[in-house]
């Protein structure tokens, strides 16, 4: 059972942590090592990539929990337990319901990235 605590308190912690992002009460070095956290956990491109066995993952399963670990050292106990709470309330009043326009963005950089590599490759000048 602990591996499942530590891994649901790592679901809460990471949206809490994109809260103190934004807290005035954050620390600047707490900020600049939540967004390097944050952007990493969301971002589809990894250390290692996952396709690569055993390693692929090896860096999701050390990596994230130990930048997660160490912003939460550095966010004051007060702020991590408001964001906390406030985390939470989000997640509870959302469940159920689809939220594809979050992954928007994300599809529109990928797409674009797509359409300048096929450019590149087929449409090239002579």
């Amino acid at each position: 059972m602990y591996l499942k605590d530590r891994a649901r308190r790592l679901k809460t912690n990471l949206p809490a942590l994109a809260l103190a992002l934004r807290h005035k009460r954050t620390p600047w070095a707490a900020k600049a090592l939540a967004a390097l956290t944050v952007a990493y956990a969301l971002s589809p491109v990894d250390l290692i990539p996952d396709f690569i066995p055993v390693l692929g993952y090896l860096d999701d399963l050390l990596l994230l929990p130990a930048l997660i670990a160490l912003t939460v050292r550095l966010i004051p106990a007060a702020v991590l337990e408001e964001c906390r709470v406030k985390a939470a309330e989000a997640q509870g009043g959302s469940k159920g319901k689809n939220r594809w326009y979050c992954a928007l963005p994300v599809l529109i950089i990928w797409g674009a990235a797509l359409f300048l590599v096929l450019r590149a490759v087929f449409f090239r000048r002579k």
